[in-house]
């Protein structure tokens, strides 16, 4: 019996070990073709991406709580969804989306410096997060980091070629940078 269990408990690390690589390599995959996508494509590619950051690769419970939070967000109860990501970063400290989340809404509640802390921890998990180096460029402005915005807009567009808000964003920085100095 004892045995049975060892290879039931290997079975279960290894076919979530072997899920979680799949999802790996069909973000790569999106993100090589983000990279060489036309803007038409690449909305689609980028809402693939955003699907698979946004499921749990071991755990459905995890992603119904995710979707929960963001609905919470929705409602615009943003306490009770910074509630939910916190609940959700306790039980996966290394899914990147539940931080991007949490960041999100430390962003629109004001505690930049949170959501700050937040954004590194994502793009610690996920480098090419584009929608958290794009968040990192709007509390950069808030916090009057503004080369620090920009470089971080400039990361997005890296990842992200046919992304629209960075050159937008960058535009507005500039004009934000030119005021600063009159």
């Amino acid at each position: 019996m004892r045995k049975i269990l060892i290879l039931f408990y290997f079975f279960i690390i290894n076919s979530s070990n072997v899920h979680a690589n799949t999802i790996n390599e069909q973000l790569n995959k999106l993100f090589d073709d983000l990279k060489i996508s036309s803007e038409s494509s690449s909305f689609l590619i980028e809402q693939k991406i955003w699907k698979l950051w946004s499921t749990h690769p071991n755990d459905k419970k995890l992603t119904a709580l995710l979707a929960e939070g963001s609905a919470a967000v929705n409602n615009n109860q943003l306490t009770e969804a910074i509630n939910i990501f916190t609940k959700v970063i306790e039980l996966d400290p290394n899914w990147a989306e539940a931080w991007n989340k949490r960041a999100t809404v430390f962003y629109l509640v004001g505690q930049f410096q949170k959501s700050q802390d937040d954004i590194d921890k994502v793009l610690n998990l996920e480098k090419r997060h584009f929608g958290a180096l794009a968040g990192q460029g709007l509390v950069n402005i808030q916090l009057k980091n503004f080369e620090k915005a920009i470089k971080s807009y400039q990361k997005a567009l890296e990842i992200y070629p046919s992304m629209r808000s960075p050159e937008i964003m960058i535009k507005e920085i500039e004009a934000l940078i030119k005021q600063e100095l009159i």
